[in-house]
């Protein structure tokens, strides 16, 4: 089925060389399901896709600006990236990565639908290794300390489900065997840091990160 131009991904092209702007370009334009745009039209490209050798701090610095300046989604085609570099790109805003050697047409478009979507795309052999990595940081660095991922300690998230459940400050630190207040130091402590509004706003936090 023809796809409208309302159905198409807008998308926008950042390369380091003007072969590789023009190569990319020219994959592109032939797919019915995006739609190439130049930095300078006033639509608002929805993804855009930065062509690099590598991801040097140079590069970096380009996909910093992008971020700052843009509210497109980013995917990164790169000649050579490893784990660390895989994490530096998604800081960025690029959660799309695929390799020059397999930046084919097809998979380019698969992943700029996905990335258009929120969704994520990277290399499946970096996944499992960032994935460790990850499950290191977990074990070494966070757990001892008492965090997880979303920077919340296991008795702010407590606090939380209890708030959540409709107790009050003094019930909750009847509870938990705490003090009034320090049970209102941890939930300003978990709004000042999280820039949450008030408590409602805090439990809806929690609620969509899985966590009560």
């Amino acid at each position: 089925m023809q796809q409208t131009t309302g159905d198409r991904v807008t998308v926008a092209l950042r390369a380091g060389d003007p072969v590789s702007q023009a190569g990319v370009a020219s994959q592109l334009r032939t797919r019915p399901e995006v739609k190439v745009i130049d930095w300078d039209e006033p639509d608002t490209p929805q993804v855009v896709v930065v062509v690099l050798d590598v991801l040097d701090d140079g590069a970096l610095r380009v996909l910093r600006q992008i971020q700052r300046t843009s509210t497109a989604r980013g995917v990164l085609v790169t000649t050579h990236i490893d784990e660390q570099q895989l994490v530096n790109a998604a800081e960025c805003g690029f959660v799309g990565v695929v390799r020059r050697a397999e930046a084919t047409p097809e998979r380019l478009v698969q992943v700029i639908g996905a990335v258009a979507k929120g969704e994520g795309r990277v290399p499946p052999d970096l996944l499992g290794s960032l994935l460790e990595q990850v499950g290191r940081l977990q074990g070494q660095v966070l757990a001892p300390n008492g965090l997880n991922f979303t920077g919340l300690a296991a008795r702010e998230i407590e606090v939380l489900r209890l708030v959540a459940e409709g107790y009050d400050t003094a019930d909750i630190a009847m509870k938990l065997s705490y003090s009034e207040r320090t049970i209102k130091n941890v939930l300003h402590a978990v709004m000042t840091r999280l820039n949450l509004r008030n408590r409602s706003h805090a439990v809806a936090y929690a609620l969509r990160q899985g966590l009560i």
